[in-house]
């Protein structure tokens, strides 16, 4: 069986997690029926996924693939499905009897899995018949669906490889996902270990020592954890959820002390009965108020009275000691050995887990590497357990755990732990958990064979292999600076001498969130206007290198692609984005307009779709018009092409460690296609002042009607300005370099507005626009 054997899919179950999941399907392009006890139940659970934020769908147009029914209507149906996928209540009978009638409908050799999160997968298919068994296995997704890259694939002995493997292929390449397949044990191995460190945290939180607030302190960004750390986790999640995993892990998991680990505290029962449960209810370890003044307000749980009390900063000395040191190993050592509430909290919760990790991986688990990805793909930590070990040292995190409780060796020294100490050694691995495949991070696997060719503090040149160079950022969100253009340059030059293609990317979060602002504030505030004109110019003349290179470049923005980011997309010859990517145009929040050529390409790209000459321009050019004034950001690559920011030629790549391996097969594909440098475009398509003036009256109506401030409408008439092609009375061609002028000309009149100056002080400062 092969990928492209799965060309549908039906799902069983349409609560949260059921439709969500049938939405995901469709957003990798996969008609998914989905069905629950009644055709309505099916689309109310549909209609209701759809509402939810952060938006499960892609586009709101992926909706349209999904089609639903009801078991006893439309059971049937899923004879036309190549991958079957359950989720129902957590009942074991509930989900057996469905699975039974499952089998007598399925046509054979249908894939058959549960996305159950803890029940045993062989326990599920008992009785069912042989070819069901062959075809069956867990497939346990993590909530949101689309959002969390980890899929744990559990087989069960009869499982055909054959099945594995194509489960394995479809949930890597076509939905994204990073596949660990685990054993059939209780909760998997995600929710086992996320849970005892919880556990525990909770254990630490009855007993007074550590507020809420100190607990999500020491537990989020600053151990390279999530924002919403452990107990604004369990609120999104649900005490519910949280309390279901716990009792099964009890029940299920050895005797003594690791049973007694996954107790439920008692104030969490009380919470549970007075409807404390989370978000769902409105109240959990957190609730959120209306302040005197109409604002929203965060309050926290107070213990033991279980009422509300106004939130309370943790202050403790080593967590604003961390907030300079970005090197996150450093920072998780200087942690671990302080003295104060933040080391003592690390010593006796973080470590005890660890080395109950270690001692319950061989049965749970095919390897360590396996247990660290699913912790960094399902739970966003940036190291897994076992890096974590490599990072604070063995021997370390053994002694924290003995002295925190002695219990946690009860069973001696984990033996994991053991062969590390007999090899003379205090770490598992000199670097980080390897690639899970050779087409995966191949930008980090070139960077480990020291395929560097050329590197400065912004951005260095990576050989790639095959005759493809790739220009990696890596300043610090990726800003783009003189650094990071002039090894565009460069990369563009090396590539045409010595290579075949040049691919732009990083593995960073965010491909880059554009120019260096503090830059252009300090210049601007000394009135330096030569000095921006030059670096305005130098960024116009990195992006058009770009455009007419004499090899193909390929961009493969991901995640945040913002500002000069995007431009330098906007310039490549193709573009392989993440799915996961959110690109915009978003000079206008701090007061100005896209000048390293973002607005000419967008006037570029519009004219060029109209049908004649005759056309009227206004239809075509008003959307994109409105995408740059507006700063529209979208919420995915897809959504990036709706918008207009990316082409029909450009493509995606669901699985964000892919992307970089796919961008280079792109841009090895132009090579084979004959790729010749593009010819100047000298005769581009404006409207004149007529086309400016019905942009500027729209802006005036917006300003008129408080949707726009005298700023914001200021901007609007720059724009506008620009998108007719300047002071041209009526429609005729002009040239790029007409357009770039334009735009460098109205960005630099914007930096001499004080609201400009204002906005760009605000964001440095904030991270948010200002509208002023």
């Amino acid at each position: 069986m092969t990928t492209k054997h799965i060309n549908a899919m039906a799902v069983l179950g349409a609560g949260t997690m059921g439709a969500q999941v049938a939405l995901h399907c469709a957003n990798a392009g996969l008609p998914t029926l989905l069905l629950d006890v009644t055709i309505d139940a099916a689309r109310k659970g549909l209609d209701a996924a759809r509402r939810l934020k952060p938006d499960p769908q892609f586009t709101p147009e992926v909706g349209a693939l999904v089609t639903v029914g009801g078991f006893d209507t439309h059971l049937a149906d899923i004879a036309g499905a190549d991958w079957i996928i359950e989720a129902v209540i957590e009942r074991l009978d509930a989900k057996q009897a469905l699975l039974a009638r499952v089998d007598a409908v399925r046509t054979a050799g249908t894939i058959v899995s549960s996305n159950t999160s803890g029940i045993p997968i062989a326990a599920l298919a008992e009785g069912r018949s042989d070819d069901f068994r062959r075809h069956w296995l867990g497939t346990h997704l993590f909530n949101p669906p689309r959002y969390l890259r980890l899929l744990e694939v559990i087989p069960t002995p009869e499982t055909d490889p054959a099945v594995v493997a194509a489960i394995t292929r479809v949930a890597d390449v076509v939905l994204g996902k990073g596949v660990v397949v685990v054993k059939d044990s209780p909760n998997f191995v995600g929710n086992h270990i996320a849970l005892h460190g919880v556990a525990l945290a909770l254990r630490a939180l009855a007993s007074g020592r550590y507020t809420i607030e100190e607990i999500d302190a020491i537990t989020g960004p600053a151990i390279g954890r999530p924002a919403s750390a452990t107990l604004r986790t369990l609120d999104i999640a649900g005490l519910d959820i949280l309390v279901h995993v716990l009792r099964n892990l009890h029940e299920r998991v050895g005797s003594g002390a690791d049973r007694d680990a996954f107790t439920v505290p008692p104030f969490v029962e009380q919470m549970m009965e007075r409807g404390q449960l989370g978000e769902k209810t409105g109240r959990g370890f957190y609730e959120r108020r209306k302040g005197a003044g109409g604002e929203s307000e965060i309050w926290t749980l107070d213990l033991p009275s279980l009422d509300y009390r106004p939130r309370q900063p943790a202050r403790i000395p080593s967590l604003e000691a961390a907030k300079s040191m970005d090197n996150l190993a450093e920072r998780l050592r200087m942690l671990f050995r302080s003295n104060d509430k933040a080391g003592q909290f690390l010593r006796e919760i973080v470590a005890p887990t660890l080395v109950y990790t270690a001692r319950v991986t061989p049965d749970i688990a095919h390897s360590i590497d396996d247990v660290d990805r699913v912790m960094r793909w399902g739970f966003g930590w940036d190291l897994g357990p076992f890096e974590l070990l490599d990072t604070l040292g063995v021997s370390e995190v053994l002694k924290a755990a003995r002295d925190a409780d002695p219990s946690a060796l009860a069973h001696g020294i984990p033996p994991l732990l053991q062969s590390v100490h007999e090899a003379g050694a205090n770490r598992f691995r000199e670097g980080l958990v390897p690639p899970a495949g050779p087409d995966l991070q191949i930008l980090r696997a070139a960077r480990d064979r020291s395929r560097i060719v050329k590197s400065n503090s912004g951005a260095s040149l990576v050989d790639l292999g095959d005759g493809v160079l790739a220009v990696e950022f890596h300043s610090k969100m990726n800003i783009i600076g003189g650094d990071t253009m002039a090894m565009l340059k460069a990369g563009v030059q090396e590539a045409s001498r010595h290579h075949r293609a040049l691919v732009i990317g990083n593995d960073a979060p965010a491909f880059s969130a554009g120019a260096n602002l503090m830059l252009v504030l300090l210049e601007a505030q000394d009135g330096n206007f030569d000095e921006l004109d030059l670096m305005v110019r130098q960024f116009q003349q990195t992006t058009m290198m770009l455009r007419y290179a004499e090899i193909p470049v390929v961009a493969a923005p991901a995640g945040l692609t913002l500002g000069g980011g995007m431009e330098i997309t906007l310039h490549a010859d193709r573009v392989q984005a993440a799915a996961e990517t959110y690109m915009g145009l978003v000079e206008v929040g701090v007061g100005l307009i896209p000048a390293g050529g973002g607005t000419k390409e967008m006037i570029v790209r519009t004219t060029a779709g109209m049908p004649t000459p005759q056309a009227d321009p206004l239809p075509f050019v008003q959307k994109a018009f409105e995408a740059v004034a507006l700063g529209k950001v979208s919420t995915s690559g897809p959504d990036a092409m709706r918008i207009g920011y990316l082409q029909p030629t450009d493509a995606f790549t669901m699985n964000r460690e892919r992307v970089m391996a796919d961008a280079k097969a792109r841009a090895l594909e132009r090579v084979r296609e004959g790729y010749h440098q593009p010819a100047p475009r000298t005769a581009i398509r404006v409207g004149g002042e007529s086309l400016s003036a019905a942009l500027k009256l729209g802006v005036h109506l917006a300003w008129r009607a408080g949707r726009a401030s005298d700023h914001d409408a200021l901007i609007g008439r720059k724009l506008a300005h620009i998108f007719g092609g300047g002071a041209v009375p009526h429609a005729t061609t002009v040239t790029e370099q007409h357009l770039l002028d334009l735009e460098r000309e109205a960005f630099l009149s914007l930096l001499g507005e004080p609201k400009t100056l204002e906005r760009i002080r605000h964001t440095l400062k904030t991270g948010k626009p200002l509208r002023n």
